[in-house]
């Protein structure tokens, strides 16, 4: 019996003899499957070609898989407490990670954004001996059930130690993203996965239905995304890849990039188009 990974998104699935037949993150119009079709891995393959990378990533500590694999995102780790929060989440677990970040503090807990991070929570909290926490709307793309999963309902969950749950969706219906009170000195973070998306240009960040079918979201979600945010102040935003971080003035970007957004969809494009 295997936990089977979907190579090209990473999510881990429920043990069972044979491949899945296909991978319902990947048919989903948010994602996709290869041209040349499905293709599975394990756990022990993985662990074989890749390791998992932790290093710092801006006032973070960011764990990530080295060779970029699936959708090539990174974890991150947040004080909380005398322990850590791991944001967001990856498909590779090996025994020098655990160890370092151990030495760390541990995790008092998981907390993902969208089904596209779900990848190796499981692995993890076993791992690390912590619950992981997913918005009950998005319970139905969970491939591999498992107690340590905690689903919770509402728009906003507070952890404790100035860490809260917004449930913002867009993206997804249970779309989280995590702000923490006390980062940048106590301007407050946000932590986005990509239910708001750090583009190059950093003066704005982006909002999808679909990032890789480039479909793009109703006017009413970014203006609910941009809303569910308003009562937290944060001058940074860390985005979902090593680097992405938007340094300064983080919720003037997110408000301005809202207003362009629903300025556009109405035809009323920035100049130069």
């Amino acid at each position: 019996m295997t936990h089977w990974i979907c190579f090209t998104c990473g999510t881990q699935f429920a043990e069972r003899e044979e491949q899945p037949a296909e991978c319902p993150i990947c048919t989903d119009a948010r994602q996709y499957v290869p041209e040349e079709g499905q293709r599975w891995t394990t756990a022990e393959e993985l662990r074989a070609e890749r390791r998992n990378e932790v290093r710092e990533d801006g006032e973070l500590t960011g764990v990530g898989v080295d060779p970029w694999f699936a959708i090539g995102q990174r974890a991150l780790l947040v004080p909380f407490g005398a322990s850590n929060l791991m944001w967001d989440c990856v498909h590779l677990v090996d025994d020098a990670a655990v160890g370092e970040i151990e030495r760390r503090g541990g995790l008092a807990g998981i907390a993902i954004s969208h089904p596209h991070y779900y990848t190796g929570m499981v692995e993890w909290a076993h791992a690390l001996d912590c619950p992981v926490y997913i918005h009950a709307a998005d319970e139905r793309w969970i491939m591999r059930p498992d107690p340590a999963i905690e689903l919770w309902d509402g728009d906003v969950k507070e952890l404790g130690g100035g860490l809260t749950l917004v449930r913002a969706g867009g993206h997804f219906a249970g779309g989280t993203m995590l702000h923490w009170a006390g980062g940048e000195h106590g301007q407050g973070v946000l932590l986005s996965g990509d239910i708001v998306q750090v583009i190059p240009d950093r003066s704005h960040v982006g909002f999808m239905y679909s990032y890789p079918n480039l479909i793009p979201l109703p006017a009413e979600s970014v203006r609910r995304i941009a809303g569910s945010l308003e009562p937290y102040p944060f001058d940074a935003i860390y985005g979902a890849w090593w680097g992405r971080i938007v340094k300064r003035d983080a919720k003037g970007v997110v408000n301005r990039s809202a207003e362009r957004y629903v300025r556009a969809l109405a035809g009323d494009l920035p100049p130069g188009a």
